[in-house]
């Protein structure tokens, strides 16, 4: 399984998911799916934005679970 863990990378880059949605131009409705882990299918363009503005890379954001 597939697990998206924004809410850790946005906790150590002290941003808020507002914050997030207005660094990324990403409205805070997809923000708040990323982050609670309701997304089905993962939009790259969102994943990019998201690691662009947290300085981070892809796998701050996903892990595999067995």
């Amino acid at each position: 399984m597939i697990k998206l863990t924004l809410e850790k990378a946005l906790q150590k880059a002290d941003v808020s998911r507002y914050a997030l949605a207005k660094r990324t131009g990403i409205q805070y409705q997809i923000i708040d799916k990323y982050y609670k882990n309701k997304v089905k299918r993962y939009d790259s363009f969102v994943l990019d934005r998201i690691c662009e503005s947290l300085n981070c890379t892809i796998s701050d954001l996903i892990e595999y679970q067995k």
